[in-house]
């Protein structure tokens, strides 16, 4: 049988960088990549209260949309914990105040254009629909409760997310899905006895990237690095 830990790790890696919604710049660019230009999209298909979807390699980013071209979203954002400045903050978020608003555990509830929201990406609406049959809320409601949830907030790839956040808002059921196979991945990591410091290494990610150790992880630690050590 192939060894899943390679595969496995290189998969956690890109969900911890993936998952955070950094954006790639292209080679040789000195700064951030702007984005699209007002007009963009046809935003004439979409219906206040809709679930956005914008796919990337290995990740999804979530919103809902309210109306006249404005989209509510979750993103780890370093800022909100250290001013109060509202012009400042809905300034388009870079990739060092996403970092760090990660490392922070600390995010906000914003409402951007579709182009700073999507960001060039192509955008899927209400895909996940088919998920949660007979749950969908009325679209005024959907978007009320995005409005609502605007502002400051915590960060946990784990329980607060964007995806978190949408599901919340159309089907009334904070959940996940990006997240439940993250952590699939996770422990099958942590439970393969042949990769001693992959588990080390992914059990002390977990607490500091997620804030949270899998119920599995800590005894995983620490009891099979001073063996490794030993070893």
């Amino acid at each position: 049988m192939k060894n899943p830990v390679p595969q496995a790790a290189s998969l956690l890696l890109e969900k911890l960088m993936l998952l955070v919604h950094i954006r790639p710049l292209p080679a040789g660019s000195g700064g951030e990549t702007p984005p699209p230009a007002p007009g963009y999209y046809d935003t004439s298909c979409f219906k206040r209260g809709d679930l956005l979807e914008v796919p990337r390699t290995l990740f999804i980013h979530f919103g809902i949309y309210l109306g006249e071209n404005r989209v509510a979203h979750l993103m780890p954002d370093i800022l909100p914990s250290i001013t109060a400045d509202h012009q400042q903050i809905q300034q388009v978020v870079t990739n060092k105040r996403l970092i760090l608003g990660v490392l922070a555990r600390t995010a906000s509830v914003r409402v951007d254009t579709v182009e700073d929201f999507a960001y060039g990406g192509s955008i899927l609406v209400n895909h996940m629909d088919r998920l949660f049959e007979d749950q969908v809320l009325g679209s005024e409601e959907v978007a009320r409760r995005a409005e609502k949830l605007v502002g400051a907030t915590a960060y946990s790839l784990l329980w607060n997310n964007c995806e978190h956040f949408v599901t919340y808002c159309r089907y009334g059921a904070s959940v996940s899905f990006q997240t439940d196979k993250f952590c699939e991945t996770l422990k099958m990591i942590i439970r393969d006895q042949r990769s001693v410091l992959a588990s080390v290494l992914v059990g002390l990610a977990s607490i500091v990237c997620l804030g949270v150790a899998p119920s599995t992880t800590l005894p995983t630690i620490f009891i099979p690095f001073f063996l490794w050590m030993a070893g």
